[in-house]
Protein backbone atom coordinates (compact mmCIF):
# COMPACT_ATOMS: atom_id res chain seq x y z
CA UNK A 1 0.00 0.00 0.00
CA UNK A 2 1.34 3.40 -1.01
CA UNK A 3 1.89 5.84 1.82
CA UNK A 4 2.88 9.49 1.77
CA UNK A 5 5.46 10.88 4.22
CA UNK A 6 5.46 14.64 4.69
CA UNK A 7 8.34 16.57 6.23
CA UNK A 8 5.76 18.98 7.55
CA UNK A 9 7.43 21.75 9.55
CA UNK A 10 7.71 24.11 6.57
CA UNK A 11 5.66 22.29 3.92
CA UNK A 12 3.44 24.69 1.92
CA UNK A 13 1.45 21.94 0.16
CA UNK A 14 -0.11 19.97 3.01
CA UNK A 15 -3.67 20.79 1.92
CA UNK A 16 -2.92 19.61 -1.60
CA UNK A 17 -1.41 16.38 -0.25
CA UNK A 18 -4.55 15.73 1.84
CA UNK A 19 -6.78 16.30 -1.19
CA UNK A 20 -4.81 13.91 -3.41
CA UNK A 21 -4.52 11.32 -0.64
CA UNK A 22 -8.29 11.32 -0.05
CA UNK A 23 -8.93 10.86 -3.76
CA UNK A 24 -6.68 7.77 -3.82
CA UNK A 25 -7.36 6.50 -0.29
CA UNK A 26 -3.69 6.82 0.74
CA UNK A 27 -2.29 7.03 4.26
CA UNK A 28 -0.42 10.28 5.01
CA UNK A 29 2.15 10.58 7.79
CA UNK A 30 2.61 14.25 8.68
CA UNK A 31 5.87 14.37 10.60
CA UNK A 32 6.98 17.44 12.55
CA UNK A 33 8.98 18.58 15.55
CA UNK A 34 5.94 20.33 17.00
CA UNK A 35 2.21 19.81 17.03
CA UNK A 36 0.47 20.59 13.75
CA UNK A 37 -3.20 20.65 12.86
CA UNK A 38 -4.05 17.67 10.68
CA UNK A 39 -7.58 17.13 9.34
CA UNK A 40 -9.60 14.55 11.23
CA UNK A 41 -9.46 11.62 8.88
CA UNK A 42 -8.35 8.04 9.50
CA UNK A 43 -6.01 8.38 6.49
CA UNK A 44 -4.01 11.18 8.11
CA UNK A 45 -1.62 10.60 10.97
CA UNK A 46 0.18 13.39 12.79
CA UNK A 47 3.58 12.24 14.06
CA UNK A 48 5.21 14.61 16.54
CA UNK A 49 8.83 13.78 17.23
CA UNK A 50 10.94 15.33 19.90
CA UNK A 51 14.54 15.27 20.87
CA UNK A 52 17.37 16.05 18.55
CA UNK A 53 17.29 18.47 15.64
CA UNK A 54 16.86 15.84 12.87
CA UNK A 55 14.31 13.67 14.70
CA UNK A 56 11.60 14.19 12.05
CA UNK A 57 14.06 13.37 9.27
CA UNK A 58 15.20 10.25 11.12
CA UNK A 59 11.62 9.07 11.61
CA UNK A 60 10.75 9.51 7.92
CA UNK A 61 13.98 7.93 6.66
CA UNK A 62 13.44 4.86 8.85
CA UNK A 63 9.75 4.43 7.94
CA UNK A 64 9.67 5.14 4.19
CA UNK A 65 9.82 2.23 1.72
CA UNK A 66 10.12 1.75 -2.02
CA UNK A 67 6.31 1.75 -2.26
CA UNK A 68 6.05 5.27 -0.82
CA UNK A 69 6.41 8.95 -1.69
CA UNK A 70 8.27 11.36 0.58
CA UNK A 71 7.65 15.10 0.31
CA UNK A 72 10.49 17.28 1.56
CA UNK A 73 12.58 20.27 0.64
CA UNK A 74 15.44 18.93 2.78
CA UNK A 75 18.06 17.56 0.38
CA UNK A 76 19.78 15.41 3.00
CA UNK A 77 16.46 13.77 3.90
CA UNK A 78 15.68 13.35 0.19
CA UNK A 79 18.98 11.47 -0.26
CA UNK A 80 18.20 9.22 2.70
CA UNK A 81 14.72 8.42 1.35
CA UNK A 82 16.14 7.63 -2.08
CA UNK A 83 18.49 5.12 -0.44
CA UNK A 84 15.39 3.41 0.94
CA UNK A 85 14.01 3.22 -2.61
CA UNK A 86 11.24 5.77 -2.09
CA UNK A 87 10.12 8.36 -4.58
CA UNK A 88 10.89 11.88 -3.39
CA UNK A 89 9.35 15.22 -4.36
CA UNK A 90 9.99 18.70 -3.13
CA UNK A 91 7.01 21.06 -2.57
CA UNK A 92 7.64 22.70 -5.95
CA UNK A 93 7.21 19.39 -7.78
CA UNK A 94 10.87 18.60 -8.40
CA UNK A 95 11.44 14.84 -8.47
CA UNK A 96 14.66 13.78 -6.82
CA UNK A 97 16.33 10.72 -8.32
CA UNK A 98 19.54 8.83 -7.71
CA UNK A 99 20.94 10.67 -10.74
CA UNK A 100 19.88 14.16 -9.63
CA UNK A 101 20.46 14.13 -5.88
CA UNK A 102 24.24 14.37 -6.14
CA UNK A 103 24.05 17.58 -8.17
CA UNK A 104 21.44 19.01 -5.80
CA UNK A 105 23.61 18.26 -2.77
CA UNK A 106 26.66 19.77 -4.46
CA UNK A 107 24.71 22.93 -5.32
CA UNK A 108 23.57 23.11 -1.71
CA UNK A 109 27.16 23.02 -0.51
CA UNK A 110 28.28 25.64 -3.01
CA UNK A 111 25.41 27.93 -1.99
CA UNK A 112 26.24 27.49 1.71
CA UNK A 113 29.89 28.32 1.00
CA UNK A 114 28.95 31.44 -0.97
CA UNK A 115 26.57 32.57 1.78
CA UNK A 116 29.32 32.10 4.36
CA UNK A 117 31.61 34.25 2.21
CA UNK A 118 28.92 36.93 1.92
CA UNK A 119 28.61 36.45 -1.82
CA UNK A 120 25.04 35.24 -2.06
CA UNK A 121 21.82 36.02 -0.27
CA UNK A 122 18.14 36.59 -0.65
CA UNK A 123 16.84 33.08 0.01
CA UNK A 124 14.48 31.08 -2.15
CA UNK A 125 11.94 32.60 -4.53
CA UNK A 126 8.40 33.00 -3.15
CA UNK A 127 6.12 30.00 -3.55
CA UNK A 128 3.82 30.52 -6.54
CA UNK A 129 0.62 29.13 -8.01
CA UNK A 130 2.73 27.57 -10.76
CA UNK A 131 4.82 25.78 -8.10
CA UNK A 132 1.63 24.43 -6.49
CA UNK A 133 0.32 23.23 -9.84
CA UNK A 134 3.65 21.61 -10.73
CA UNK A 135 3.67 19.83 -7.35
CA UNK A 136 0.16 18.47 -7.83
CA UNK A 137 1.04 17.12 -11.28
CA UNK A 138 4.26 15.54 -10.04
CA UNK A 139 2.56 13.93 -7.04
CA UNK A 140 -0.18 12.49 -9.23
CA UNK A 141 2.42 11.14 -11.67
CA UNK A 142 4.34 9.38 -8.89
CA UNK A 143 1.18 7.91 -7.36
CA UNK A 144 0.02 6.63 -10.75
CA UNK A 145 3.42 5.03 -11.37
CA UNK A 146 3.31 3.29 -7.97
CA UNK A 147 -0.29 2.14 -8.52
CA UNK A 148 0.77 0.65 -11.85
CA UNK A 149 3.62 -1.21 -10.13
CA UNK A 150 1.17 -2.52 -7.51
CA UNK A 151 -1.15 -3.84 -10.24
CA UNK A 152 1.74 -5.55 -12.04
CA UNK A 153 2.89 -7.25 -8.83
CA UNK A 154 -0.54 -8.80 -8.18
Amino acid sequence: MIQLYVDADACPVKDEIYRVARRHGLMVHVVANSRLNVPRDPLFRAVVVSGKFDAADDWIAEAVTKADVAITSDLLLAARCLKQGARVLDPKGRLFTDDSIGDALASREISAFLRDMGEQGGGPKPYSAADRSRFLGALETQIQALLKLERLQR
